[in-house]
């Protein structure tokens, strides 16, 4: 071990010897690395037959470990190369852990405090953002998509605590949830009538639940010839081959300057010509603006943390009255209720499963200041069933040639079975 250490410190050295010579920028030109960490290994491996060093004992192990110091991620980067590894998190530099399909674990990897620094450096040279003690906070996105986020002491006690959650792309279209496991393909099929007829949906659920991916599935059932615009704090949504703008916030400058907070993206979305806005999670008084898009006769999405579709209503009703003291709950409660129509609240199971767990419709009315709500789908047994309640806005089924009846009533016999998705999927209009 020793040995192949040395061995990939002398090619380590060569090959950042030839990247500073000829002005290579290591995390844009990756490929050009590579070739050259090929290159040094098959020279360290051709002056090895002649006895003058140590030859290799695993080339490919080299080449990727060279390759990840260099224009990599370090020790980290076999952790983002693990399809199975959804998330990764430095609580201290001797303490890495991993989720492996929702499974924390712990890592025996071990950094040192200057490496964690230095490999945030490099995440965040990208992007744009920085952390440092004005800015102990920071939020960003790798290239392929995963989401960083960063605190730093005195915020935390004493070490950097990094968290990656990788951008794990298990499905982009609802019928591929339904292969999953996630939901049925009886919920899939009327979800994406719905998402068709124009209906405005809210995804809830806890962190990591599958929020993200469910609203990226949902999404994938817009009409292709709709324009989509999406705000989100960093980009996370993957709407490619589409009329999509994607636009993210962005952080102050060091004087304190050029903030773009989400609430600005959501206004200035509605100045770009949308056929439909999505909003990758409300927190905070952004939520008014969402809610006054979507009263507008606007169609959209969003998520909300809530541990219920229930909860995920009450919080629409609370957010946006950290928008203003002229903003009260007399006028946001009822328009949470004419302007949100669906509710789908999804989590994680103990094994790391995420299911949808219920579909609530919003019908429109108020009831002593509370939200009115019909369930469509329910979890009875460990298992998603239909419910008996409708979504409102029946005539927008009508309109894209959806019988919603039937297709709400096509589902579970008396043993529970359903229909089959090619049976489901003509009722929706959307073929299996």
């Amino acid at each position: 071990m020793a040995v192949e250490r040395t061995a990939r410190e002398r090619i380590e050295d060569v090959v950042r010897e030839v990247v500073r010579s000829s002005s290579l920028d290591p995390m844009a030109d990756g490929q050009a690395v590579r070739r050259l960490v090929e290159d040094a290994v098959a020279d360290y491996e051709e002056r090895s037959l002649t006895g003058g060093l140590p030859a290799l004992a695993d080339r490919d192990g080299v080449i990727a470990a060279v390759w990840a110091a260099v224009a990599g991620f370090g020790a980290l980067q076999r952790f983002l190369d693990d399809p199975g590894i959804e998330e990764v998190w430095v609580n201290e530099p001797g303490k890495v852990f991993v989720a492996r399909d929702g499974v924390p674990e712990l890592t025996t990897t071990m950094l040192t405090s200057e490496a964690v620094a230095d490999l945030v450096e490099r995440m965040l040279a990208t992007s744009g953002r920085r952390v440092d003690l004005s800015s102990p906070f920071v939020d960003a996105s790798l290239p392929d998509g995963s989401r960083l986020h960063v605190v730093i002491p005195d915020v935390t006690r004493e070490h950097w605590a990094v968290n990656i959650r990788k951008f794990v792309v298990k499905a982009r279209h609802l019928d591929e949830l339904v292969r999953l496991g996630t939901l049925t393909q009886h919920a899939a099929s009327f979800l994406s009538a719905s998402v068709r007829a124009g209906l405005n949906v809210l995804v809830a659920g806890g962190t990591q639940a599958g929020k993200t991916t469910l609203l990226n599935c949902l999404a994938g059932a817009i009409d292709s010839r709709e324009r989509i615009v999406t705000c989100e704090e960093v980009f996370e949504l993957q709407l490619a081959g589409r009329d999509v703008v994607a636009m993210q916030c962005r952080q102050p400058s060091l004087e304190g300057t050029g903030e773009i907070a989400l609430r600005r993206l959501v206004k200035e979305s509605l100045r770009m010509r949308p056929s439909r806005i999505i909003v990758g999670e409300v927190r905070q008084e952004e939520s008014l603006d969402m809610l006054l898009a979507l009263n507008s006769g606007l169609p959209g999405m969003c998520t909300v943390h809530a541990n219920s579709a229930r909860d995920a209503l009450v919080k629409m009703c609370t957010l946006p009255l950290l928008a203003g003291e002229n903003v009260g709950a007399r006028f946001v409660v009822p328009t949470v209720a004419t302007a949100v129509d669906l509710v789908v609240h999804i989590a994680m199971d103990s094994d790391g499963r995420r299911r949808v767990r219920e579909v609530v419709a919003v019908p429109g009315r108020v009831e002593a200041d509370v939200v009115e709500t019909a369930d469509v789908f329910t979890t009875k047994n460990g298992r998603l069933v239909r419910a008996e309640g409708y979504p409102p806005h029946a005539d927008r089924f009508e309109r894209i040639g959806v019988d919603l009846a039937r297709l709400l009533s096509c589902g579970a016999d008396e043993d529970g079975d359903y229909l089959s998705s090619r049976d489901v999927g003509s009722l929706a209009g959307v073929g299996s």
